[in-house]
């Protein structure tokens, strides 16, 4: 089973080609929605979080624009938080792997933010970097509810920078020329990674 990376700066176009892997029949396992889940209530983070930010869980479920409050631009307490957070996020992507591994799935996608910056690409065979120019960047994130300037400049300075990403990606893909050219170059990017023995066929197989 060939494992591929999707990851991409904030506001580069991820959430996009992932649903568009998904239309292409490819499982894609979203790290943002797992995290979404261990918040909810019930989730298994809920309780962690709630003793170590006392007053961030309301209603049996974590207020994550208080816990945004107070985490950010506080590096010891964004750390204490993925310390509780990562782990259980690996653990819901170990699973999905394991079932479509069982399944002999031939190709899976892990769609990780942060996929370079916390060590995920080692999970990896080949990994697509989606891109598109600073300034589009800029404006869709800026669009976003309750984002400031100050917000964005904070998240892009604990993500590595685009240039580097796209160095070190297998295939970049833009998503400022349009949908459809986001799609072909999607595609593409996928028929190469078929044609070409993962690199960690061992480890992934």
């Amino acid at each position: 089973m060939i494992v591929l990376g999707l990851t991409g700066s904030i506001g580069m176009g991820k959430t996009t080609a992932a649903r568009m892997l998904r239309r292409m029949g490819i499982p894609v396992h979203d790290a943002d929605a797992a995290v979404h889940r261990l918040l909810a209530r019930g989730g298994a983070a809920v309780r962690p979080i709630a003793v170590a930010f006392a007053g961030t869980v309301r209603d049996g479920a974590v207020d994550r624009q208080e816990l945004g409050r107070r985490v950010f631009g506080d590096p010891a307490a964004l750390g204490r938080l993925e310390r509780i957070v990562h782990p259980l996020v690996r653990r819901s992507s170990d699973r999905f792997l394991a079932a479509h591994r069982a399944r002999r799935t031939p190709i899976v996608v892990l769609d990780v933010p942060l996929l370079y910056e916390k060590g995920g690409v080692r999970c990896c065979d080949r990994v697509i970097v989606v891109s598109a120019p600073a300034f589009l960047q800029r404006q869709r994130v800026l669009r976003r509810p309750g984002m400031t300037q100050a917000r964005f400049a904070g998240i892009l300075a604990q993500q590595m920078p685009d240039v580097e990403k796209r160095r070190r990606a297998d295939a970049v893909v833009p998503t400022g020329l349009g949908k459809g050219y986001t799609w072909h170059r999607l595609a593409a990017a996928l028929r190469a990674v078929r044609r070409r023995p993962a690199r960690r066929s061992v480890a992934h197989a």
